[in-house]
């Protein structure tokens, strides 16, 4: 028999994004509440069509408060405006709403116990695209061990709790501003897909 998942904030934070993301900034579920400066929830539109899962806050966006705010934000910013949308069009989030120190992966018990704000965030927004930025969100939404290098540039329908959307995996933005070359432009095509799909 399959064990309960206890109680989670999520569960009753609320019926609006603004209402969850409140909640949130008191989450103590797992060991990066300590180190955090504070809860990076999620920014954009309630409404959006596409939204972005990234892995976790950076320094940057410790500090600030805000999903992709440093150099790898700027970049996605970019992408986003390439594709004719703004960043008030879409929706930004992360797999893990803390910064884990020093930038290091977020453990599999830290992504465990974020998930249930991500799926409110997913339930709350009902995108139809879910643009995945990197392994982290990739393998977490497609519940894969594949990496990211052999997923991007296809399209998965994937559905979960009465939403139905097509998840696109793509490179990290600060993958790309590593790799650069083939990565940056692999990227710009997956987002030019992305655009279609909306169209």
């Amino acid at each position: 028999m399959a064990r309960e998942r206890p109680a989670h904030p999520a569960d009753t934070a609320g019926d609006t994004l603004a209402a969850v993301g409140a909640s949130a900034r008191g989450c103590t579920q797992c060991g990066l509440a300590p180190t955090r400066t504070q809860v990076v929830f999620g920014v954009g539109s309630a409404d959006a069509d596409l939204m972005f899962v990234g892995e976790g806050p950076g320094e940057t966006e410790d500090r600030l408060g805000e999903p992709f705010v440093g150099r790898a934000g700027g970049l996605l910013t970019r992408l986003i405006e390439d594709i004719d949308l703004s960043r008030e069009d879409v929706y930004i989030a992360n797999v893990v709403k803390c910064r884990p120190p020093g930038n290091r992966d977020p453990l599999a018990e830290e992504i465990a116990a974020c998930s249930p704000w991500l799926d409110r965030q997913l339930q709350l927004v009902r995108p139809k695209v879910i643009m995945t930025l990197g392994n982290f969100a990739t393998k977490l939404l497609l519940d894969t061990k594949t990496g990211i290098t052999k997923l991007r540039g296809q399209h998965f329908p994937w559905s979960r709790a009465g939403i139905e959307a097509i998840i696109v995996p793509t490179f990290h933005p600060s993958a790309v501003l590593r790799q650069g070359g083939s990565a940056l432009a692999q990227t710009r095509a997956d987002f030019v897909s992305v655009k279609d799909l909306l169209e």
